[in-house]
């Protein structure tokens, strides 16, 4: 029991706070190479709190790692001592000497350091492992202009493993543009390979700032250990590129209207198809396209894109992308109209303007899409329409006069006999006909898949885009219309201003976001009328007159 009650007390013992004696602040390398990092060590004698050193009193001069805290007990002849280390990596911001203040717990100080950082200087004939270089391609920048960061890794030896941080700068968008790149290059005399990123860094606001730049951890193989042992240790590195400064200007005073700056923007136009001339009621395609170089994609503006009177637009989503060419960041918006122009005659299209800041000149500039002059024909196939319409009831069947009631051609039994014969052949070849047609009718149906009315009905009431397309397309492949194609194909066949129009409106709405509150009352109206004035007018002149016209 005594000897439990012992191990209990030391055991209790070993877990206490003891008060602080001694406090000791050491550095594993001093001078230091800018760019290079020192391991700052702190011991305490005694089992202390991980956050009773405060390292950000060293912020001013060195970027901190964040701190590893170890203690540890040991038990010799009797005597328990504790012990707690602080380890921080830290990498100086820049070249001098510096100062790393006493560190205080319980009126327990330690000794201030002095540590010099070298600049780092080419022909030093110091062989460094690894190392890092940054640049910008301009540090004057207008506000919301993408500026290209570069950071380059140099090792001499062999790296294990590594990882890279991204450099940093407030109230600003960072992306990493295109692959790692690597190389070769001869530096002091020592051939090192190279990794090369690049990041595309678009600043937010306007004032002085100062880039925080990238850090690289890594593991490498030790030199000395490799000369010595087969087995050789690697050793844990933490390297920095060097601070870079950066002056952001504002927007110009008195500027209006949507900020974009680029080194280059284009607007190009596409017609589909490529005609000189339009015709009246045919849709045709206008593609658009605004191009930027340094801009990300979400950066582009909106176009106001107008015609005259006498048009028709139905416009599709805009498409936005963005890609790498050469290392360099370009956005694109196509935007995709479909327009029907609805009156004949010479219209002027307006241009399309928009301005920017130019990043090569610094200044503003404008680019233009130039407006063009369109002559709209008359469409031939809707001046054929009414001749077409009027074919059933002519004026002159209107108002012909009645047959006179006293004629010089007498009625006789000649003419009864004939009209008997007529008569019964006419009744002879409408029963001959009606065989005809009820043998092959159950064959036929087998065959071709007749077109259903109603459907294409019930799909555009109940703003069916998909089957209302499907019975359209087999409404003009049943008619001899089309044999196949799609919508903007068949509206070119049609002569109909207003079915034309409201193909154009399905077409965009089945291929556009836009499409989702498509009404189809409006499509069954207008194919109703076109059908019925089409067709209902032909079957009524299949037979032959009863009685035909006395000469």
């Amino acid at each position: 029991m005594v000897v439990r009650g012992l191990l209990l007390l030391l055991m209790l013992l070993s877990t206490t706070v003891f008060a602080v004696s001694q406090l000791e602040a050491r550095l594993d390398k001093n001078p230091v190479m800018l760019g290079e990092s020192v391991l700052l060590e702190v011991t305490a004698d005694s089992r202390l709190p991980a956050n009773s050193i405060n390292f950000r009193v060293l912020d001013n001069n060195f970027t901190v790692m964040v701190p590893s805290v170890n203690q540890s007990t040991r038990v010799i002849n009797g005597d328990v001592s504790h012990t707690t280390t602080w380890s921080v990596t830290l990498l100086p911001k820049a070249s001098g000497n510096f100062t790393i203040p006493a560190f205080s717990i319980d009126n327990v100080a330690s000794e201030p350091i002095l540590i010099e950082v070298l600049p780092v200087q080419q022909s030093s004939g110091t062989l460094r492992d690894v190392f890092l270089q940054s640049k910008l391609s301009s540090n004057q920048l207008m506000v919301q202009q993408m500026v290209y960061y570069d950071v380059t890794i140099y090792f001499s030896g062999d790296i294990q493993r590594g990882s890279l941080t991204e450099p940093q700068l407030e109230d600003a968008l960072i992306q990493q543009v295109g692959q790692d790149q690597e190389g070769t290059e001869l530096i002091d005399g020592e051939r090192y390979r190279s990794i090369t990123r690049r990041y595309a860094i678009t600043p937010q606001r306007s004032g002085d700032f100062l880039i925080t730049p990238p850090t690289f951890t890594g593991d490498v193989i030790d030199r000395d250990s490799a000369r010595q042992s087969y087995f050789a240790r690697s050793r844990t590195i933490v390297r920095q590129a060097e601070e870079l400064p950066v002056t952001v200007q504002p927007q110009p005073a008195g500027y209006t209207g949507d900020w974009l700056v680029a080194a280059l923007v284009t607007l190009n136009e596409e017609w589909q198809p490529e005609q000189a001339q339009l015709v009246q009621g045919e849709p045709v395609t206008r593609i658009i396209t605004l191009s930027a170089v340094d801009v990300a994609a979400n950066q582009l503006p909106e176009l106001t894109v107008s015609l005259p009177d006498g048009f028709k637009v139905y416009q599709e989503q805009p498409q936005v992308n963005g890609a790498e060419r050469a290392g360099r960041l370009v956005a694109q918006k196509v935007i995709t109209s479909a327009i029907i122009a609805n009156d004949v005659g010479e219209f002027e299209l307006p241009e399309i303007k928009i301005s920017w800041w130019n990043s090569q000149t610094n200044q503003l500039d404008q680019t233009i899409l130039p407006g063009r002059k369109v002559k709209v024909l008359p469409n031939p196939k809707q001046n054929n329409t009414p001749a077409v319409v009027s074919e059933p009831v002519t004026p002159a069947t209107a108002s012909s006069p009645l047959p006179r009631p006293v004629s010089n051609w007498g009625w006789n039994h000649t003419s009864s006999v004939l009209l008997i014969c007529w008569l019964l052949s006419a009744g002879l070849l409408l029963w001959r006909n009606h065989q005809f047609k009820q043998r092959p009718s159950a064959t036929s149906v087998t065959e071709r898949p007749a077109f259903n009315s109603k459907a294409l009905q019930a799909a555009c009431r109940s703003n069916n885009k998909i089957a209302a397309r499907e019975q359209l397309l087999l409404w003009a492949k049943h008619h001899n219309i089309l044999s196949h194609g799609s919508l903007t194909a068949l509206s070119r066949q049609i002569d109909s201003v207003e079915l034309t129009e409201q193909l154009a409106r399905l077409n965009t709405a089945l291929y556009s976001d836009t499409g989702t509150d498509w009404q189809g009352e409006a499509l069954w109206q207008a194919w109703s009328s076109y059908h019925h004035d089409k067709h209902k007018p032909e079957s009524r002149q299949t037979l032959a007159p009863l009685y035909p016209r006395q000469p």
